[in-house]
C-alpha cells in the first residue's frame, strides 16, 4: 500500500479520508487517481469542487470529498501548505476526527496518540474479553483509553499501523486465523469460546425506505436534463435527473398524473414509460432507495445537456450506473 511507504501528511491524510467507510481494495484505485491528478495539496485546493466530486464518484459518503476539498483549501491558503503537526491541531480541521488525527499525528509526526478503528476495536475486545459496545459513548472512551495505555511510546507509528494490520489480516471479523495467532494463549475470547461474539455493537436504527422516481428526458435533438442537488444531504452538489419522491412505488397511470403536473412538463406533449420493470433498491447505511427510472420522450428540453457530455458531470453511483447501462 503506497501510503505505508511515506510519512508525507498530505498522502497519509488523503489515504485516511478515502479509507473511511471504504475497504482498502476499493479505496486503493481512488487513492492512486487522486495522487495522479492532485499530486500536492495545492493542486487539490485549486481544483473545482465538481472535479473532486467526479473523481470521488462511486466511493459514497460524498461529504468526505467536500470536506477534503475545504480542508485542502485551508491548508494551502491559510497554512502555506503545512499540516498541523499535533493531534489537537489536526482535530480542528474539517472532516478529521479522533482516528484520522491520531493516524496522521503518529505516522507523520511521531506523536504518541493511539488510533482506534474497527480493526483495533476488534483486537482489543477479543484479546481482553471486553463486551462494552464499541459504538456506545462508554465504549468509545474505554477503548481509546486502553489503546493509549498499550501504544509503544518509542515507535507509535509502527504500533498503530501494526495493530490495524493485525486486525485486518489475522483477527478478521469472520473466520479469524486463531490457530496460528501469536496471542492465542492469552486471548480471553479464544479461551472462553467468545470469538464470534466480540466485539459487541449496538443495533442500528431502523432503515428508512424511500421511493425515488427519476425522469430521464430524451429530446429529439439528443439532449437530457440534469439538475444539481442543493442543500444538505448525501448527494449535495452532485447532479441527477429530475426527481419525484413518492410514498411508495407507483403504477404507470398514477405516476403519469404526477408527471403531467410537473413544472418541466406542464402542458407539454410527451410519452412516458418505465425503464426498469422492477424498482432497483440502492442500499445506504441508513436508508434504502427504491428507485425507478422513467423515460420521458419529448420534442425539446430547455437548457438541455447533450448526450455526449453527460459523463462529464459528477453524479451519485446510482445515476452513474444507469448512465453506463443506458448508453446515451
Amino acid at each position: 500500500m503506497p501510503w505505508r511507504e511515506t510519512n508525507n501528511p498530505y498522502f497519509i491524510w488523503l489515504s485516511e479520508i478515502i479509507l473511511q467507510q471504504t475497504q482498502v481494495k476499493q479505496g486503493l484505485p481512488y487513492y492512486n487517481a487522486f495522487v495522479a491528478q492532485f499530486p500536492t495539496v495545492f493542486d487539490l485546493a485549486n481544483a473545482k469542487e465538481s472535479e473532486v466530486l467526479k473523481l470521488w464518484q462511486g466511493l459514497g459518503y460524498y461529504s468526505r470529498a467536500r470536506n477534503l476539498h475545504v480542508t485542502a483549501k485551508y491548508i494551502a491558503n491559510t497554512c502555506n501548505g503545512e499540516f498541523p503537526n499535533t493531534y489537537k491541531g489536526l482535530l480542528k480541521l474539517k472532516g478529521i476526527g479522533d482516528y484520522t488525527a491520531s493516524a496522521i499525528a503518529s505516522i507523520c509526526f511521531n506523536e504518541v496518540t493511539a488510533v482506534v478503528d474497527g480493526n483495533v476495536y476488534r483486537v482489543l475486545s477479543r484479546y481482553f474479553g471486553i463486551d462494552t459496545p464499541i459504538n456506545s459513548t462508554k465504549g468509545i472512551k474505554a477503548f481509546k483509553a486502553l489503546a493509549q495505555e498499550l501504544i509503544d511510546a518509542k515507535d507509535p507509528a509502527t504500533f498503530n499501523q501494526a495493530i490495524m494490520e493485525f486486525g485486518a489480516t489475522q483477527c478478521r471479523p469472520k473466520n479469524p486465523d486463531c490457530m496460528f495467532c501469536p496471542f492465542q494463549a492469552s486471548c480471553v475470547a479464544y479461551n472462553k469460546g467468545r470469538v464470534d461474539e466480540l466485539p459487541v455493537k449496538l443495533k442500528k436504527l431502523k432503515v428508512k425506505q424511500r421511493y425515488f422516481n427519476f425522469l430521464v428526458f430524451l429530446s429529439k435533438d439528443n439532449k437530457t436534463i440534469l439538475e444539481k442537488r442543493k442543500g444538505k444531504g448525501i448527494w449535495q452538489n452532485l447532479y441527477q435527473f429530475p426527481l419525484i419522491e413518492t410514498d411508495d412505488n407507483m403504477a404507470h397511470n398514477d405516476f403519469l398524473k404526477l408527471v403531467k403536473a410537473h413544472s418541466l412538463l406542464n402542458g407539454k406533449t410527451f410519452e412516458l414509460h418505465q425503464y426498469n420493470n422492477v424498482p432497483k433498491v440502492h442500499k445506504l447505511s441508513h436508508q434504502h432507495l427504491n428507485t425507478t427510472f422513467w423515460i420521458v420522450n419529448i420534442d425539446l428540453v430547455e437548457n438541455g445537456v447533450p448526450f455526449e457530455t453527460i459523463t462529464d458531470y459528477p453524479v451519485p453511483i446510482l445515476i452513474g450506473n444507469f448512465i453506463e447501462v443506458f448508453h446515451f
